[in-house]
């Protein structure tokens, strides 16, 4: 019962949070508040979920030993920093929905340098790094990596269509030369 609680909580967020992040949405909210109240909504509403898979009962699956929880440790602390850079490798002002506060929102512009040369998605990349590399799992941790995981490769499906309408030609090449969320897997 537990999992599916935690499944069901965590496919209402995304729904909720995937419609509030389409066109539809965003042309029915035109305004210069929609980003930074898209994105306070999408952390506070995140806030149960967690809730429930910190408090619901639940049975430890493993628990890596010292010293390899000290490298997975590390593992997520490299992905946590290489996440932050790939953010800041964007327009993360407008991505956070502040600079629209104080100037019209201008059209993207597309991404290729950096981590993303590596791969097109490393918010995703490294997000996903981040939690499978928990040493200690527990079987709420596991379910709940389980359907954030699904949920980052359909919305990274959406988004692939959603970049390819806004940007054309340039990230169809884009899309050919790098990889989705593995480096060197094409």
């Amino acid at each position: 019962m537990n999992t599916l609680l935690i499944l069901l909580s965590l496919a209402l967020w995304g729904v909720v949070h995937s419609l509030l992040a389409s066109h539809f949405a965003k042309d029915m909210f035109k305004s210069r508040f929609y980003r930074l109240g898209y994105n306070i909504f999408s952390v506070v509403s995140f806030a149960p979920v967690l809730y429930l898979v910190a408090t619901l009962d639940d049975q430890p699956l493993y628990q890596v030993p010292v010293p390899w929880n000290y490298v997975m440790y590390g593992g997520q602390a490299l992905s946590a920093l290489l996440l932050l850079a790939a953010f800041l490798q964007t327009d993360s002002l407008s991505f956070i929905g502040l600079r629209q506060l104080f100037e019209d929102e201008k059209p993207g512009q597309l991404v290729t340098r950096g981590l993303y040369k590596l791969v097109r998605h490393p918010l995703y990349t490294f997000s996903l790094f981040f939690v499978w590399l928990t040493p200690n799992m527990s079987r709420n941790s596991l379910v709940f990596y389980l359907g954030v995981t699904l949920y980052v490769l359909i919305g990274a499906y959406f988004e692939e269509r959603k970049l390819l309408r806004n940007f054309g030609e340039s990230y169809a090449d884009y899309k050919q030369k790098t990889p989705f969320l593995i480096p060197g897997l094409k």
